[in-house]
């Protein structure tokens, strides 16, 4: 990684501090500036996808110009930072924006699944994402992975269960707002309920970029079973061979089936008596309010089972901002929009900087360390995931950073004065209004 431009961060927080401030005066010494300030441009966007009446075009103040070849309406009106990007974008940063409603969808009997992994967006390295519906009843197929399984209920009601290597076995029910985590290698399975009538859909998140759905080992066909020869599954299980007459020739993958007992208890086989619980009520954690909206946060601490994925859930009100310049130093972010419209920002050091639009349904991929923000631009509540690759929730704020360092030097990189930093915060702000 190329080493951090400070001086670029700082200049644009003081921009955005000398605009708040206009008639603030400086009572610091003023040397002659050695470079040219930041710009006052106003670099709000220009228009959103509810927007009426709006001919989309890369124009911005007196850049750019009308396009005269054919144009994608729908896509341009849903990116207008892309196609009129503000003047404080600069260089090159990688793709790191994904639309779910662009991945393949696998369609089976019972429901479907789409990815998200290094293919679609290779600048995801870390963590690949999943969502998949399920109809009541209805089988994601007993199966394991290398790699480790996070995720979070979007809707309706699943019972999943876990089985460890020491033998011992989690069963347990997990509704809207809700998480279980799976460890590499740990076979489970997932059936929806029909506790609301329409089944289940949920996001999966696993700790590899590469992680594909298709790529599982799967209880029946395309992996294991049916590419044993049938005495050798007669011998292990101790039966005559004609037991397994009916092993399906094909994967089952997602499947129709008859809908489980109501009581989740009633279809242990076993009390669970796993040392951990491999499923968490994120739904009933209370809420943390901030000036600019709301968040929670799950890790390790919370929910030890989940021991390389964590997750914060936050909304953000009309016009807020979820931290400017934002940062988590080790860990790469993976965002994933639940409702409303937003702008996001990535600085990747060296000035380099690029700026998108999300709506819900839309994926972010921050690699860690770049700083960033996130604005509702929109006219309701932003409500979204920010998902991580470490058991343990970081993040640095630059406005806190800037309130704690020794004044002079901030003084000396910003050319701010006093009063001014006496109003940065030197509490953490998490969501701003």
């Amino acid at each position: 990684m190329h080493p951090w431009s400070l001086l670029f961060t700082l200049a644009v927080v003081a921009s955005a501090f000398a605009q708040s401030n206009p008639s603030q005066s400086v009572s610091a010494s003023s040397p002659e500036p050695t470079i040219p300030y930041a710009s006052d441009d106003p670099n709000y966007s220009l228009w959103t996808a509810e927007s009426l009446d709006i001919d989309p075009q890369p124009i911005r103040g007196k850049l750019g110009g009308s396009i005269l070849g054919p144009q994608n309406i729908p896509m341009e009106m849903e990116n207008a930072n892309a196609l009129a990007p503000p003047s404080t974008d600069h260089g090159s940063v990688d793709n790191f924006k994904w639309p779910f409603a662009l991945s393949h969808n696998r369609l089976q009997a019972g429901g479907w699944a789409r990815e998200q992994n290094i293919k679609e967006m290779p600048v995801a390295t870390a963590i690949a994402g999943v969502n998949m519906r399920l109809e009541a009843g209805a089988i994601r197929e007993m199966h394991w992975h290398t790699d480790g399984e996070w995720a979070y209920m979007l809707a309706g009601y699943v019972r999943v269960s876990c089985f460890t290597p020491q033998g011992q076995i989690y069963v347990q029910d997990v509704g809207p707002g809700d998480l279980w985590y799976f460890p590499a290698g740990y076979p489970h399975s997932i059936q929806a309920l029909n506790t609301t009538g329409d089944g289940a859909e949920f996001l999966l998140i696993f700790d590899s970029g590469g992680f594909s759905e298709d790529s599982t080992f799967l209880l029946t066909a395309s992996d294991w079973l049916a590419h044993v020869p049938k005495e050798v599954i007669a011998k292990n299980f101790q039966l005559d061979m004609s037991a397994f007459d009916h092993i399906p020739s094909e994967d089952l993958y997602i499947f129709p089936a008859p809908l489980p007992p109501a009581d989740v208890y009633s279809d242990m086989v076993i009390p669970n008596n796993t040392p951990l619980n491999y499923s968490f009520p994120m739904s009933k954690m209370a809420v943390t309010q901030a000036p600019g909206g709301s968040y929670k946060v799950v890790d390790i601490k919370s929910f030890p089972a989940a021991t390389t994925i964590c997750a914060a859930e936050v909304t953000i009100n009309v016009g807020g901002l979820r931290c400017v310049w934002l940062w988590h130093p080790t860990e790469p972010e993976w965002t994933f929009i639940l409702a409303g419209t937003a702008r996001i920002t990535v600085y990747a050091s060296s000035s380099n900087a690029r700026t998108f639009d999300f709506q819900a349904g839309d994926i972010a991929y921050i690699p860690p360390s770049y700083g960033h923000y996130v604005e509702n631009t929109g006219n309701e509540t932003l409500h979204f995931l920010e998902i991580f690759r470490s058991g343990e929730f970081e993040d640095i704020s630059l406005n806190q950073w800037l309130a704690m360092v020794p004044h002079d030097l901030v003084k000396a990189h910003l050319d701010v004065d006093d009063a001014t930093i006496a109003k940065f915060s030197r509490v953490k702000q998490e969501v701003v209004g």
